[in-house]
């Protein structure tokens, strides 16, 4: 394996992980600040999904020699961010996380599972994942009206970043962010922790499962990392002409999802974004030794996994809708994505539609939110659709 190392992939994974990571920490504090966890439990929360994804990253390009990275589930951390919080607070979400992430490993030694999933209509599976991104996108704008003077200089950042390299959009966002917090914000109120612990409490919360829980929170955060992360995480690697066997790569980000989801982490899956980087002739022109890439990327996430405390005591001092204002803007390209596949089909739009439109509204019946609602409702529809088309056909 040594034999293989390179420069190219060395300082291409560094960047893979600087910009995966950059790009989403807030996300994730934005989902588990939503789902009730305290500033001590978000750390510990940030701190075991980042080790998880550092672990991840690490063990599967050293066994698959390809460059199979990995990432904590964005979208399903978003999904947490937009879903009230839930009657037995951060207990019953650290449930549901062990639920989904027992999904994942059932996923993993179960295929038709993992078939059932990719059955469902890509433009449905689309409108969820819009659905569950909109909330937060619309963060950015709402801020504009309400803290301008702060917002506006993040909104720039991203925007001269943009422009030069879409990859540098959110790092120049994100110090943009740490100047706006040194020059702008009032912190006399809030003093940064001078004693940080880089180690955060181990103590797992004891978890509270319900089947509310489980419609409401588990399914869902399960589909959008499975058809928002996983698939098009795999669809990479093999686009770039890596061989990938998906079950064992599912079992095992599933593994290490659930022996870390009652410390309050997000799943861990493949990812679409850093894979895309790492894959590349930018990791190195020989594709057989680009999986150094991927394994630079998880020794730096178990090194940045170290600065979750500190991470946390830095967005305890901005105000909230500046916090998911980075995170909103993090997730502007997933949302654009996801609405342009969602509508690709001209004649089943009407299901993309209501499975977005429900999944965004924030509603709830029978205690279950409207992302399991969405799906069921657009599935319903595209199934009716399909049916009478064929009988119109014969």
């Amino acid at each position: 394996m040594f034999r293989d190392l390179s420069i190219p992939a060395v300082s291409m994974g560094m960047l893979a992980a600087f910009v995966g990571y950059s790009a989403s920490f807030a996300i994730v504090l934005a989902g588990l600040t939503a789902m009730g966890a305290t500033g001590e439990q978000a750390t510990t929360g940030l701190f075991f999904a980042t080790v998880g994804m550092g672990i991840c990253s690490i063990w599967l390009p050293a066994v698959t020699r390809i460059p199979a990275a990995v990432a904590w589930s964005t979208p399903g951390a978003a999904f947490l961010a937009a879903t009230a919080t839930l009657p037995g607070g951060f207990a019953e979400a650290v449930g549901a996380l062990i639920f989904c992430a027992g999904l994942i490993v059932l996923t993993g030694f179960i295929p038709t599972l993992g078939r059932i999933v990719a059955a469902i209509p890509k433009p449905i599976a689309n409108g969820l994942l819009a659905g569950v991104l909109l909330k937060l996108c619309l963060a950015p704008a709402i801020a504009l009206g309400t803290i301008p003077l702060l917002v506006l200089p993040v909104l720039v950042a991203w925007l001269i970043g943009l422009t030069w390299n879409r990859l540098a959009a959110m790092p120049f966002a994100v110090f943009a962010f740490l100047l706006v917090l040194y020059f702008a914000v009032d912190t006399s109120g809030n003093t940064i922790q001078t004693d940080i612990v880089w180690l955060p409490a181990f103590a797992p919360t004891v978890p509270i499962f319900t089947i509310q829980s489980f419609f409401s929170i588990a399914l869902p955060l399960y589909l959008v990392t499975m058809a928002g992360q996983n698939i098009p995480g795999f669809a990479v690697l093999e686009l770039n002409g890596y061989p990938v066997e998906r079950q064992p790569l599912i079992r095992k980000t599933g593994l290490v999802s659930l022996a870390f989801a009652s410390f309050g982490s997000i799943p861990v899956n493949m990812s679409a974004i850093t894979a895309a980087m790492m894959a590349g002739e930018d990791a190195g022109r020989d594709p057989a030794i680009r999986y150094w890439a991927a394994i630079t990327s998880g020794i730096v996430y178990v090194f940045l996994a170290f600065a979750a405390a500190l991470v946390t005591s830095l967005a305890s001092l901005a105000p909230i809708a500046l916090i998911t204002s980075v995170a909103g803007l993090a997730l502007i390209p997933a949302l654009v994505g996801s609405i342009s596949a969602a509508f690709s089909e001209s004649t089943q739009l009407e299901a993309p539609a209501l499975t977005f439109l429900i999944a965004a509204s924030g509603m709830t019946l029978f205690g279950v939110s409207g992302a399991f609602w969405g799906v069921v409702v657009g599935a319903l529809i595209w199934l009716s659709k399909t049916i009478a088309n064929r009988s119109i056909d014969h």
